[in-house]
């Protein structure tokens, strides 16, 4: 039987069943099972020593936010990177010496699977060119063994500040040149699988898609994707918010317009459409579309071509239209406050987004995903998050979807003090808690993260609070207050020196 160690705090804990002190064997096929429970960011250590294994795996537990796997050999920890579909393993601790496969011979192997894995090589070796040989191959980092602790854990951290970094300047690189992909997609083999299934057949073709879903969901994020891998994506993607444009506007916002067509027309405006020829433009909220705009969407879906405010000729136009509602157009269509023939040009292809709720499996990678990228764009510590508090998070309605998600853990990274995050700090009362504490004489009761008029202060206001509090609780040494919080001192002047949006 081939197992699997999965080090850490464990529901199965004290049960009989094959069970050990240290941790719990599972078939190999349960593995993305657990993961689903477990998730967080994976350190994997291959080492045919056991105890150098149980050694290294204690250390990373006690001082890294991170998860552990082992492995004994190679072909068995490629096969545990084969299964890990939610890409929770972050980083490799490498033997370089080992029965069956080579450390060499695996960093080969694993260039060929998930390449953008850090390797960290071990080795009692003292020979200059196994570690010049391990850098040639792409490792992250070569250590000789007797491993010293400090050494290790400084290793691993900066192997996965590298990485979280290159994954975001990758993630914002694509996302600028529209080439995002479904793999940018969390849970795209989880509760999107079904989605994303039917999302690449949109993607080869050119007919138009609406998105349905409630708000919150990531319609736009599934937009991107689509337009990303089908053969417009060197092509610009346009996304506009119908529903945000004031209704006046709506058509030369759209279509565009001429100098002088109305008052305040002061320059000539090519309009959406024609910044998105040749490629994708995205109509979220189409819903909101005033009826006089709805008779001018469906003659450029009829005609590809649209008549800019003040023309008095059409100008054709080449644009793969993805539309997206929360509403119910077919209900919209029954009152008649949408177009018929509009919603049956819009709804060639129709793909819902399932709730947040319905797709709670993806609630971990897609918290550890928000970690990751606060961490990065904050350059603040990785975090853990519990079991218990994962568990209170996959069990919530969660009514505004991955967007309450999100702010609910940069919320949470903000406020909490500790390396790993408990069920209070996603809790109603942890902010309530902290209000209460922060409370002064001269404001009578008022908390500091209330507004006078007793409304919550934005995330940005609150953290610039934070951020003095703490500097006055270090006595006015901001870089004591950066050590506290975990960031630069220069990124604490930059938050300071910005003016928060109120």
């Amino acid at each position: 039987m081939r197992c699997v160690a999965i080090s850490n705090a464990c529901p199965w804990r004290g049960r009989k069943e094959r069970l050990t002190s240290y941790g719990v064997c599972v078939f190999l096929p349960l593995y993305s099972a657990l993961v689903a429970f477990f998730m967080a960011q994976t350190l994997l250590i291959i080492d045919d020593d056991s105890s150098q294994r149980k050694s290294l795996s204690m250390l990373a537990l006690k001082r890294l936010p991170l998860k552990v796997m082992e492995s004994s050999n190679g072909p068995d920890a490629l096969d545990l990177i084969r299964q890990d579909q939610a890409r929770s393993i972050a980083a490799v601790i490498l033997d370089l010496h080992m029965p069956k496969m080579s450390g060499f011979e695996f960093m080969d192997a694993l260039q060929d699977i998930r390449p953008d894995i850090p390797v960290i090589m071990i080795t009692a070796s003292q020979k200059t060119q196994d570690a010049v040989e391990a850098m040639k191959r792409g490792a992250a980092d070569f250590i000789s063994k007797p491993i010293e602790p400090e050494r290790f854990i400084v290793s691993v951290t900066n192997a996965l500040k590298r990485q979280n970094l290159e994954h975001e300047v990758q993630r914002l690189t694509r996302q600028t040149h529209g080439t995002q992909r479904f793999e940018d997609m969390v849970g795209y083999e989880g509760g999107l699988s079904n989605v994303v299934t039917v999302a690449r057949k949109a993607a080869t073709t050119h007919i138009p898609v609406l998105i349905s879903g409630e708000t919150g969901t990531g319609k736009e994020i599934l937009a991107r994707a689509i337009h990303g891998e089908s053969t417009r994506n060197h092509q610009p993607f346009v996304a506009i918010n119908c529903g945000a444009i004031p209704e006046q506007l709506v058509e030369s916002t759209l279509f565009g317009h001429e100098k002088g067509a109305f008052t305040g027309a002061v320059t000539k405006a090519m309009g959406k459409f024609r910044e998105a020829d040749g490629g994708t433009i995205f109509l979220d909220e189409v819903g909101e579309l005033p009826a006089d705009a709805q008779v001018k969407l469906l003659r450029v879906l009829q005609e590809k071509e649209v008549e800019p405010v003040g023309a008095g000729q059409t100008l054709p136009v080449d644009v793969r239209i993805i539309a997206a509602t929360h509403r119910d157009l077919s209900a919209d269509v029954k009152a008649g406050r949408f177009r018929e023939d509009l919603f049956f040009r819009l709804n060639v292809l129709q793909i819902h987004m399932p709730a947040l709720r319905d797709r709670a499996q993806d609630i971990p990678a897609l918290a550890y995903h928000f970690i990751r990228r606060f961490a990065a764009q904050e350059k603040r510590h990785l975090r853990r998050i519990s079991d218990e508090a994962m568990a209170h998070l996959q069990q919530q309605p969660w009514t505004g979807n991955v967007r309450e998600l999100e702010n609910k853990i940069h919320r949470a990274m903000v406020l909490s003090d500790h390396p790993e995050l408990q069920i209070d700090d996603f809790s109603p009362a942890s902010l309530s808690g902290s209000i209460g504490s922060m409370r002064t004489s001269d404001t009578k009761g008022t908390s500091q993260f209330l507004t006078q008029n007793q409304k919550l202060k934005t995330l940005e206001v609150i953290e610039i609070e934070a951020i003095r509090h703490a500097i006055d609780y270090c006595g006015g040494n901001v870089s004591r207050a950066a050590d506290e919080l975990g960031v630069a001192k220069s990124t604490l002047y930059r938050k300071l020196e910005t003016p928060p949006k109120t």
